[in-house]
This record gives C-alpha cells, structure tokens and sequence, in this order.
C-alpha cells in the first residue's frame, strides 16, 4: 500500500511528507473495509473508471456537503462509466451511520491507519480554522481501467467539486 516513493519522513519533524500523484502514474493498490466490514479494493474497480475522493470526517458539514453531492450525481456518473468510492480516516462504525443518515449508496471505507492517503498525497498539513493541523486533505483521484491515473486534485472545496470534476472529465 505504502511506499518509499510516496512518502517519506521530513528530515526535522518527522512527520510524514507526502507527494501528489501525477496522470499516467499507477495508482497505489488498497484493500480497505467498508462500513459493512466487507474488504473493498482498487483491484476491484480494475478496467473501470474509478473516482476515490478522500474526506476528512464522515458526518461534518463540508464532508455531508461533498458526499451528498456525489450521492446525487451518481447516476450520471455511472451512467459515463465512473465508479465512486469516498475514503476517510473514519471507522467502519461511523460510515455505516454516516451513509444511513444520508442515504449514500456508494462505498465508504475506512482508512483508520491513512495509510492509504498517505500514499495518495491526500495527507499533510492543512490549515483548519487558523491552525495547521495535520489530516486529511479533501482530494480526488480518477484511476483509469488501466490503473493509472487521469486526474488528481488536491485541496478541493466541498461546495460545487462534482461538477467541476465532471467538466475536468469532460463528462
């Protein structure tokens, strides 16, 4: 999942330094349980069109606010080829009650280690509420059927990100 080329300690702090993926690059393999417990991984979506957007905590206003959006294009994203899975450092426990609560019928895993976003690029510093704190930064990544990456977006907003991702894709 992990790999030296995707993360390394920053030399003085050692907190964990990640880099962005890039188009055409491999997207890092997973296997990571969803809210039902059930291990769901990249290697399932191989030779579909795979969108893994990372979130920082189930059931908070951006995060609902994305979520729901994703909810309520995935039809239309489907119907184009596009698979959803939403990743975040959440347990399996609070997704199974996030997607209740918000009628999400796509898969949401659980990434209690950030292993995987760390090796997505979609852990670091970020800015919350005027302090840098550590987490989870709001990103998406598109793998392609190949497994390689079309797109990567990283510090996305919550508000308005389907529909600009769908005019990335050109769908």
């Amino acid at each position: 999942m992990q790999s030296a080329s995707a993360t390394n300690l920053h030399s003085t702090t050692n907190l964990p330094v990640t880099r962005k993926l890039r188009r055409g690059t491999p997207a890092p393999g997973f296997a990571l349980p969803d809210a039902a417990g059930r291990r769901i991984s990249l290697a399932d979506y191989r030779g579909k069109n795979a969108i893994v957007y990372f979130y920082p905590r189930a059931a908070t206003p951006g995060c609902t606010t994305e979520a729901c959006d994703f909810r309520d294009s995935l039809t239309a994203l489907q119907g184009t080829g596009f698979e959803v899975l939403g990743i975040s450092p959440d347990s399996p426990e609070a997704l199974a009650a996030f997607a209740d609560e918000h009628a999400l019928t796509f898969p949401l895993l659980a990434d209690e280690d950030h292993a995987v976003a760390l090796a997505y690029g979609a852990w670091g510093e970020k800015l919350v509420d005027g302090e840098v704190r550590e987490g989870t930064v709001r990103s998406t990544v598109v793998v392609g059927p190949d497994g390689n990456v079309v797109l990567a977006q990283y510090q996305v907003s919550p508000q308005g990100h389907v529909r600009a991702l769908r005019e990335a894709l050109g769908i």
